[in-house]
């Protein structure tokens, strides 16, 4: 049985946690499909194919993303509820200090796009797509966690009565048909990645809910439950990731001030669970581990975010233009999330490192571990 430590520290994150730990879990037998160059190019294929499918299948326009936020503004993203991973923040003088800023550098554009929505006069039905670049300092830097972060940060305006888990499957198989797609495309132009050692993806998605999943695994933490669910279903989207579970403890910390994580609703088989938000995993076969590939979900109403704020003791945050807007209504209804460019070229690509396909810094630790197994990260 866990203790009740072991799920409070599995609440941080998805990372390994030291490199002991990932000198025994990274593949022993790994050669990659492409050389370099190859690698780069099908890099920019996916990244073509994916950019031009979402904006396809939910009616996106690709637009401009701040790398830097002013603090005050409260759009940056805090990831976590706990305050543990906290933003690059600096002071920029600005006429010898007579209109200074402080600004931070974005943990992702979580909030930003939502307040981008009415900037932009976005209508329902309409959103918004970004090639978004964020650093993350606090991240344990592993085989698929760096602190250089990519993802295809997107944002859509939806109507009140589309604020429910039908919608939000309907979104999300969407968008498992652009990343399924994405796989044949890649697999056309560079055929060596298409092997029998690595099985594609699913046809389908399958959903579950973080309690169903919590039911099935109740003796095991939340990324051994993952991993387990994983091996038999090999793409999930889990539901209600913030909500406390049965065992006291959330599936996962998230933040209060953008997923829906708290409003009740009814599963297909009429069971009563809360959440309007989950993440897309999948089973990786070059890493034999979970892999998620996108957090996201409909964002909070006034309701639901002052009932989140409350729950989580931030009711401060409401003083933020941000907050204050979707009190009162000043900002639209959304649903948006972020899939992470690097994990998805990881996957596609069949690499076993994030830093195969993108460039980063990492500690020498790992390099040397990573060439131990033929495992080339760019510098």
């Amino acid at each position: 049985m866990p203790t009740v430590a072991d799920k409070r520290a599995d609440l941080a994150g998805p990372g390994i946690g030291d490199y002991d730990a990932l000198e025994k879990v990274l593949p022993h037998d790994y050669d990659s499909l492409l050389n370099r160059k190859d690698t780069q190019r099908a890099i920019f294929a996916v990244k073509r194919y994916v950019e031009e499918g979402l904006c396809r299948e939910l009616n996106l326009t690709m637009v401009q993303v701040p790398l830097i936020v002013d603090a005050e503004s409260g759009v940056n993203d805090l990831l976590d509820r706990d305050g543990s991973r906290t933003p690059i923040q600096f002071h920029i003088a600005n006429d010898r200090e007579i209109h200074p800023l402080d600004a931070q550098v974005v943990q992702a554009a979580t909030k930003w796009k939502r307040v981008a929505l009415e900037q932009l006069g976005m209508h329902v039905g309409e959103g918004l797509c970004t090639d978004m670049r964020a650093v993350r300092k606090d991240y344990f830097l592993d085989h698929d966690h760096s602190a250089y972060v990519d993802q295809w940060d997107w944002e859509r305006a939806i109507t009140p009565h589309q604020r429910s888990l039908a919608f939000l499957q309907d979104v999300v198989r969407r968008i498992w048909k652009v990343l399924k797609g994405a796989e044949a495309h890649v697999q056309d132009a560079f055929p060596e990645l298409r092997t029998r050692r690595y099985p594609g993806l699913p046809a389908q998605i399958e959903f579950f809910h973080a309690e169903d999943v919590l039911d099935m695994y109740p003796d095991l933490p939340r990324k051994q439950r993952e991993t387990r669910l994983l091996q038999k279903h090999p793409a999930v989207f889990i539901i209600g990731i913030g909500w406390t579970l049965k065992d006291g403890f959330p599936h996962e910390m998230r933040a209060a001030d953008y997923d829906d994580w708290s409003t009740p609703i009814v599963t297909e088989d009429g069971r009563p669970m809360h959440g309007l938000n989950g993440d897309i995993l999948v089973w990786n076969p070059v890493t034999r581990r979970r892999h998620e590939l996108s957090s996201m979900g409909i964002r909070v109403d006034a309701r639901s975010l002052r009932e989140q704020l409350e729950m989580t003791g931030q009711l401060d945050f409401l003083r933020f233009p941000y907050h204050r807007g979707i009190l009162d209504g000043t900002l639209p209804l959304s649903i948006g999330g972020g899939i992470g460019q690097s994990r998805t070229y990881m996957l596609l690509l069949r690499k076993a490192h994030l830093g195969e396909v993108s460039v980063s810094v990492w500690p020498r630790a790992l390099r040397e571990i990573c060439e131990k197994r033929n495992i080339h990260v760019l510098e």
